[in-house]
């Protein structure tokens, strides 16, 4: 009984590798690849900066300004209430703040 269970595992599993080593493609790249890459990406560098320059950091800048107030209000409330102030949250989403203000002046340098 052991044995055939053992067997009927070990067959499905052969199987297995046959059916996908069958239908498996493999693909070549023809040509230069990282060329290719690296022009579309001159191409389209300016346009990239100015979306997420002008659209991305100032949403994300404005979700963790929110989140920064929010968690600051909530922390001074606690402090009312347990008359001990906890600054790691609102230190963190401050530093995040920071660094998400500044990072169009030297991100693009760092891409």
């Amino acid at each position: 009984m052991r044995n055939k269970k053992i067997m009927r595992i070990l067959l499905c599993a052969v199987l297995m590798m046959v059916i996908v080593s069958t239908f498996s493609v493999t693909a070549f790249a023809a040509g230069d690849v990282a060329g290719a890459i690296e022009q579309t990406w001159n191409t389209a560098k300016t346009q990239v900066q100015t979306v997420v320059n002008n659209v991305v950091f100032p949403v994300v800048d404005m979700i963790l300004a929110i989140l920064f107030f929010v968690k600051l209000g909530t922390a001074y409330f606690d402090y009312r209430k347990h008359g001990q102030f906890e600054f790691t949250a609102p230190a963190i989403l401050f530093a995040c703040l920071i660094f998400t203000l500044t990072a169009p002046l030297y991100i693009w340098t760092i891409l």
